[in-house]
């Protein structure tokens, strides 16, 4: 990559603070010292699936994609470097080199500024979102997810047992959303593991409730059997999950595009009302962005105005102005850090960082989506993640069995599904 000169200023390394917009939704964004380093992907695998694939940071310094900030600390006012444009999304880096931050970038870029931090970042939202066409964000219903309790296990019964739980627990919950495992496999999604999709859509809002599903649209399995019979509609390696390897979709094959519109149309026409698209960075590992925002466009056509479009996995910027929340963060867990230390992995040191290193984004691009309330005894500090969903939660939705919570995990899951903040920037 080209590099040019942006910008230098005097600072104190210690006092100084930049921030640093990772890539996607699970890449770490937060702000550091300005005379330290930014997280690195512990491996490469971990780069292509949690960072930007096409860009390696360098060993010192800072890398945001598309923003990098910096508070001074004296008084003078945050600056925002960053893109105006969805489908041009530079990377940005700094160092501190004598004591002056330096800037470089490899496309051009334009300046904010404002007395805060937090300032400084609500104008560039608020700028971006203008011209990425967002509209408002809607408010968003709450949810209970089948996820963090049952993962690829999930069952039909699982998901009526949690059903019927709700109202005797007193939860306000308006979406019962289906996550991984009721498909054949990933890329599979017209063939059903659950053989009854449709008829639990309609026990679910029978019940008063809208029903939701989980789809990874722009990736699949290399043993599934849409990878088998259309490889052309597949561009390159998007890392692995599921015991197998993972391609991206080509999102510019008519093919694959009319794959996706029989998926997400067939699950409209099935009763899904709300929608999560996860792993949406495979999507852009060509980095097609005008491609990858056309095929989000599809999506978003196919499932009907009326329906919640949920996103995560997703290269943040682009992204803005086509769905209606996003997850900010990587994934919770039931523990507090990592496996490896990477903080894009799932945990909730992860979760939180970028949950609230990305609070400005809240009510400006759209309903951030912190990860899921998870507060059953086995969660090692959750006590602390109720107070971050508390503070910095848009979207709500429970994921634990609910016979599995204990007195203070029901009735904090309560308290926090019937007190969700407007789609307005948190104060």
């Amino acid at each position: 990559m080209d590099f040019h000169p942006v910008d230098e200023l005097d600072v104190d390394p210690d006092l100084a603070r930049v921030y640093e917009e990772g890539w996607q939704s699970w890449s770490p964004s937060t702000t550091y010292p300005a005379g330290g380093t930014s997280h690195r992907p512990s491996h490469e695998m971990r780069r292509v699936m949690g960072y930007r694939p096409d860009a390696a940071a360098p060993p010192v310094g800072f890398q945001g994609e598309g923003l990098l900030a910096l508070d001074p600390g004296d008084g003078r006012p945050a600056r925002v470097w960053a893109t105006a444009e969805p489908t041009r999304v530079p990377t940005i880096r700094a160092a501190v080199v004598d004591r002056r931050l330096v800037v470089i970038a490899n496309r051009p870029v334009r300046t904010w500024s404002g007395p805060s931090l937090d300032a400084a970042l609500g104008a560039f939202a608020d700028d971006f979102a203008a011209g990425a066409a967002a509209a408002p964000p809607r408010p968003a219903p709450t949810g209970w997810c089948s996820w963090y309790q049952y993962f690829t296990g999930v069952t039909e019964a699982d998901i009526l047992e949690n059903l019927h739980a709700l109202d005797p627990a007193g939860l306000p919950v308006d979406v019962v959303q289906i996550d991984d495992g009721w498909q054949a496999d990933v890329g599979d999604w017209t063939v059903h593991r659950f053989t009854g999709l449709g008829d639990l859509a309609r026990r679910i809002a029978d019940r008063g409730r809208r029903a939701g599903i989980w789809l990874a649209p722009f990736v699949a399995t290399s043993r599934s059997a849409v990878v088998r019979d259309h490889p052309d509609w597949f561009a390159g390696r998007a890392g692995a999950n599921w015991d197998a390897d993972l391609l991206g979709m080509s999102l510019t094959h008519p093919g694959a595009l009319g794959y996706l519109r029989e998926v997400f149309e067939g699950l409209r026409r099935l009763g899904f009302t709300y929608f999560k698209i996860d792993f949406l960075y495979a999507g852009a590992l060509g980095g097609d962005l005008g491609a990858y925002r056309s095929a989000l466009g599809l999506i978003r056509e196919a499932i009907g105005p009326d329906a919640y479009l949920l996103g995560c996995g997703a290269p943040v910027l682009p992204s803005v102005g086509l769905v209606d929340a996003m997850r900010v963060s990587a994934d919770i867990a039931l523990s507090y850090g990592a496996a490896d230390g990477d903080p894009c992995l799932p945990s909730q040191r992860g979760a939180e960082l970028s949950t609230v290193g990305r609070a400005w984004q809240h009510g400006r691009f759209w309903v951030n989506d912190p990860d899921c309330i998870v507060l059953r005894p086995g969660m090692e500090q959750r006590e602390r993640w109720a107070a971050t969903v508390a503070r910095y939660g848009g979207l709500r939705a429970s994921s634990d069995r609910i016979a599995s919570l204990d007195e203070w995990g029901l009735e904090t899951t309560r308290e926090l599904l019937a007190t969700v903040p407007p789609p307005t920037p948190l104060r």
